[in-house]
């Protein structure tokens, strides 16, 4: 697997790999603490690298990364949804759905399609009774563990 990365970086959850087109940001995953970190190849992954370190620093920290274009329209308006939740608040699926005249499971299908998750955040997205899935996740484990690691990060209350 990572070799299939431009950069496998470390993070205070695990590691996120990172593949890009050389100028762009294609794909952001989160990985396990056991995968072997690779250093930035080039210069948008170094950048990568330097705002996620400002932003494992300070929460308020603002991603401004060259990402590729990814998505229907749907999946752009969730996600569009999702960059507007402020740090350290939370909105669920539902609530994204009403405004988007759309079902809360689509809107949850458009989450776990996010290719750019940290960057935007995802993580801020629960269900009406709890935490919610995580990356196509919905089971403890290693997504949730990093879902509760972002929002407690970010200083959201509820987890």
């Amino acid at each position: 697997m990572p070799a299939n990365f431009d950069a496998i970086l470390s993070a205070p959850f695990g590691k996120i790999g990172v593949r890009t087109d050389g100028a762009l940001i294609r794909e952001i995953q989160y990985l396990p603490e056991s995968t072997m970190s690779r250093a930035p190849e080039n210069e948008v992954t170094r950048l990568l690298a330097a705002q996620l370190d400002a932003y494992y620093a300070d929460p308020d920290a603002r991603f401004d990364l060259p990402l590729a274009p990814a998505g229907t329209a749907f999946q752009r308006q969730v996600w569009q949804a999702i960059c507007a939740v402020p740090r350290g608040a939370v909105t669920t699926y539902g609530a994204i759905a009403k405004s988007l005249d759309a079902m809360p499971r689509a809107v949850g299908q458009a989450c776990g399609q996010n290719c750019f998750p940290i960057v935007i955040p995802c993580h801020r997205v629960i269900s009406a009774k709890g935490i919610g899935g995580f990356s196509h996740h919905a089971e403890d484990g290693f997504f949730l563990d990093v879902k509760r690691w972002l929002l407690r990060h970010e200083g959201a209350m509820l987890i």
